[in-house]
């Protein structure tokens, strides 16, 4: 089917110029210029053009037309057009993502031009002619995809210099090429300048070589044809190079002509020629047109004989008198068009002028019409719904007959290990003949030659098909070779977009923290400069809204939410908390773009390499680095199990949920108040539609039965919601808290005297003065208890402090090492901030940045190195011997408490109570009332 029309009569005009031989003088041959001494066809570029037969139209006129195919090396497209004079191509090919394909099974020549919008089924006149356009086409793709394309206005420099290097690839791939199909020599006649010389190739009728869908082409270049002829034929002097006696071979031949109209003798000798001399006006013609192929004016004058001419005049007068029949034909199709349109404008002024009663008529018969053509829609339709199912079982017969082909094939290559066997046998017999037996007369020969013509027709199948073969090889060779070329370009303009995308989130961050800094050296100051500083922060606060409308979307925006539905920027009350939350946003992003490629990626190789998991070294490091989103539930499920074996039963969680509906558990209440608080900035919490809020009940009042010791403790909604985030089933959400309370945990951890908690808050100031002892003096100057502010970080494994990208990752080996890993990512925080901690000399200072430095956290990798090298050594002995000792001591301590308390109590109880002087009892009191 023919496509759009692309390109002006400009673009053909080009193409057809540029083929013309670079010979010398005008009119002499090639051999005689001066200064040219190789032939024609080696002193210029062999151009890429011919006649091709092109399958399409629609109904009656579908079927092969012929058509002239010429390559564009300027604007790198397949361009064609019904014949070689016409001024404008009906159609172009982009061969920069076409596919090529030749069928054994087709007819002699056919080829295939697949390209992502349709598919152009070809026929060359003979094998070699196609095997030719694929060849070249094939070397025109390549050198589509390896060359910029030239800009127009200095073309010959642009190609001064990728001319090595473009002639170096293309060698290189007809080196590659020749391994899959030898090269194909040029065809006579077929391809080229000398295919325009030849006449068009017939057609069963004229009509059907026209192409109604480009109507209008066809019309402008049926008329620009049409106007060069009564211009060649009503003028009777042409210009002085456009003229030429009538015996004018001759004299061609014992004199050549001038070399340049513009030269003196040019103009000094012009010889008039006569009006009926068919040639000159043919000449002048083709001349003329100057922005179609060079056809006669060049082809005629310098190496053809006047007998040669004449022959091809005559075919040129057969070529145009075919065309004229076309053209009449077309004409009383566009006469048949006008009478209808006459006729229904005469009804239209009809139904106007007449009275309501034809006008009410008319509309009757309208409406039968419609009537009547909706019936035939519909008869339509049923016959295209039947027409798709005889479709689809077309196409299932065809994957059958495919499957027989490949039987038959099968079989013939059966047949062919016979057929050598018995040539073989045949051979021997001949060499021994055996005794003869009683044979008819002339079986043995009939058998003989029939075997043998059997061979032959395979043999020419066998050789079809191994060029197919070949040609097909050799273009999933270039095919697979473009391809990675182009992935290899993807990829590096992905990168460095996400690099120039970084680059701009670490200078906006440092914008909006200039802003800050600005902002608190101003104060509260009422000057224009604190007014400009706060209309800024509060756009810079703002989501821009014509980013996300933007035509062309962002490589990695950033987003409102992550993928675990956190608010990227939260939404706090205090602007300088906004302002830092999106300074932070800012430099998480930067920090994954730029992480991307070099961390990323592999990281993700190596767990889409990983198969079944088992505990191990490698295991450990890849979960220190973080799992990717789309492996993490896989991993975590195992994580769990692997804690939870000896606990688990199954349908334990359903136990519970009845158990719990039965009867209402005391924390439900406690429950219940804490659900609404649990991760305000998650539209998985907040959201009135979402299903988490439920979730997270159900398996925080089945955990309550589970273990009744501790029933409901604060920060187990949080530990809930995060094995929910990731887990999304619900029982695998309380078998992840269940995991971290009973088995990660040490016991007493979220007991009513939360005994293990302390302790560790304990053992956390003791390596805390161990690794980065100037840091705890500074702290101890200042009397800051840090307690206040790392409790919560035990308690919920930092659920509230970090951002989810980081927090996660320390969750992942969390689940498999044990509390080891809080510790370690505790030290680390401080390490983080360390500098801008011991900058701060102010006690109420210090405890306004610990309440959200956490948040300041936005490279992951940098935290992650702190904590499992620059932590190191850690030994789990050392950590179980301080908690050991800390839980001791605490527990002392609470004993001693209790016995105060114990002492209190009994010496309260001893005392009588008295009433103070002038105090009324309660009793007076009631009396009195």
């Amino acid at each position: 089917m023919e496509g759009a029309q692309e390109n002006p009569a400009e673009s053909s005009s080009s193409v057809l110029r540029s083929e013309e031989p670079a010979s010398g003088p005008e009119g002499l041959p090639p051999e005689e210029s001066e200064g040219c001494a190789r032939p024609l066809e080696e002193a210029t570029p062999k151009k890429l053009c011919g006649y091709l037969s092109k399958f399409g139209g629609k109904g009656p006129i579908r079927g092969w037309k012929s058509r002239w195919f010429f390559y564009d090396e300027k604007k790198r497209r397949l361009y064609y057009s019904r014949t070689a004079q016409d001024a404008n191509p009906l159609d172009s090919i982009d061969l920069s993502s076409a596919v090529f394909d030749c069928k054994a099974d087709a007819e002699e020549g056919t080829f295939e031009i697949k390209t992502p919008s349709r598919i152009i089924t070809l026929k060359a006149a003979t094998k070699q002619a196609m095997l030719y356009w694929l060849q070249q086409l094939q070397m025109k793709r390549w050198e589509l995809h390896n060359s910029p394309p030239a800009p127009p206005a200095a073309p010959d420099a642009t190609l001064a210099g990728n001319g090595p290097a473009l002639r170096l690839e293309l060698e290189q791939e007809e080196a590659e090429l020749e391994e899959f199909l030898c090269p194909v020599q040029t065809p006579p006649g077929l391809v080229g300048v000398a295919a325009a010389l030849q006449p068009v190739p017939a057609m069963p009728s004229a009509l059907q070589n026209i192409s109604l869908k480009h109507l209008g082409t066809e019309i402008q270049n049926t008329m620009y044809n049409i106007r060069g002829n009564r211009q060649a034929h009503g003028t009777g002097h042409g210009p002085p190079e456009d003229e030429s006696p009538p015996s004018g071979e001759p004299q061609r031949a014992e004199q050549p002509l001038p070399s340049d109209p513009s030269t003196p003798d040019a103009v000094d000798s012009p010889k008039p020629a006569p009006k009926s001399s068919l040639t000159a006006n043919l000449i002048q013609k083709a001349k003329r047109q100057h922005n179609t192929f060079p056809l006669f004016a060049e082809g005629l004058t310098r190496n053809r004989t006047a007998q040669e001419k004449a022959l091809a005049l005559e075919q040129q007068v057969l070529m145009l008198t075919k065309e004229l029949e076309s053209q009449k034909e077309l004409v009383r199709i566009l006469h048949k068009a006008l009478e209808a349109a006459q006729q229904e404008k005469r009804a239209s002024s009809a139904y106007l002028a007449g009275e309501d009663k034809d006008r009410l008529e008319l509309v009757r018969h309208q409406v039968r019409q419609i009537a009547e053509l909706g019936r035939r829609l519909e008869a339509l339709e049923r016959e295209r719904e039947n027409l798709a199912q005889t479709a689809s079982l077309q196409e299932q017969q065809v994957r059958e007959l495919q499957q027989h082909v490949q039987l038959l094939m099968d079989k013939n290559q059966a047949k062919q290990q016979v057929i050598c066997e018995l040539s073989e046998q045949v051979t021997r017999n001949f060499m021994h003949p055996p005794p003869q037996a009683s044979v008819p007369p002339g079986a043995g020969d009939r058998d003989f030659l029939s075997q043998q013509e059997k061979m032959e027709h395979l043999k020419d199948d066998i050789e079809a098909y191994r060029t197919q073969n070949g040609f097909l090889n050799s273009e999933i060779h270039q095919v697979t070779k473009i391809w990675r070329r182009v992935a290899e370009k993807e990829r590096a303009l992905l990168t460095k977009c996400a690099y120039l995308q970084a680059k701009n989130c670490q200078v906006e961050s440092k914008y909006l923290a200039g802003l800050r800094r600005l902002q608190e050296v101003m104060g509260g100051e009422a000057s224009q400069c604190s007014e400009l500083l706060r209309q800024l922060t509060q756009e810079a606060l703002q989501w821009e809204a014509r980013e996300a409308s933007a035509e062309v979307p962002e490589l990695s925006p950033i987003s409102e939410y992550d993928e675990y539905g956190f608010l990227t920027v939260p939404n706090y009350e205090v602007e300088d908390l906004k302002l830092l939350a999106k300074i932070q946003a800012l430099e998480v992003h930067s920090h994954h773009l730029l992480a991307h490629e070099a961390v990323e990626r592999p990281l993700r190789e190596r767990w889409a390499a990983l198969g079944e998991l088992t505990p191990s070294v490698e295991l450990k490091q890849l979960l220190r680095a973080g799992v990717p989103r789309e492996h993490r539930p896989r991993v975590w499920k195992w994580l769990v199990h692997l804690r939870i074996q000896h606990l688990w039963s199954p349908g334990r969680y359903q136990e519970l949920l009845s158990q719990g509906q039965v009867h209402e558990h005391p924390a439900a209440r406690q429950i219940e108040l804490d659900l609404n608080r649990t991760f305000p900035n998650n539209k998985h919490f907040t959201c009135p539609s979402s299903s988490f809020p439920d979730k997270l009940r159900r398996v925080l009042l089945a955990f309550s039965w589970q273990n009744p010791a501790i029933g409901y403790c604060q920060g187990l909604n949080r530990l809930a919601a995060i094995a929910l985030l990731v887990l999304e089933e619900e029982e695998c959400a309380f078998w992840c808290l269940v995991a971290i309370v009973e088995t990660i945990m040490p016991a007493g951890y979220y007991s009513k005297t939360l005994t293990s908690s302390q302790a560790d808050q304990r053992v956390l100031r003791d390596l805390l003065s161990e690794k980065l002892p100037r840091l705890m003096a500074h702290l101890a100057q200042h009397r800051v208890d840090l307690s206040f502010v790392t409790f919560n970080w035990f308690l919920v494994v930092f659920a509230d402090s970090l951002i989810s990208n980081i927090l996660l990752r320390v969750w992942d080996a969390f689940l498999y090492e044990g509390t080891k890993v809080v510790f370690r990512y505790a030290l680390a925080i401080f390490k983080y901030n360390e500098d801008e901690i011991l900058r701060l000399h102010d006690s109420l200072e210090i405890y306004q940045y610990l309440r959200f430095f956490t948040k300041t956290i936005c490279n992951s990798q940098k935290l992650m190195n702190i904590a499992f090298n620059d932590m190191n050594p850690f030994p789990m002995k050392q950590l179980r011997q301080l908690r050991t000792a800390h839980r001791e001591r605490l527990e002392a301590e609470l004993r001693e408490l209790e016995l105060l308390k114990a002492e209190y109590l009994e010496a309260r109880n001893s005392k009588a109570p008295a009433v103070p002087e002038g105090c009324a009892s309660e009793d007076e009191g009631e009396g009195e009332a």
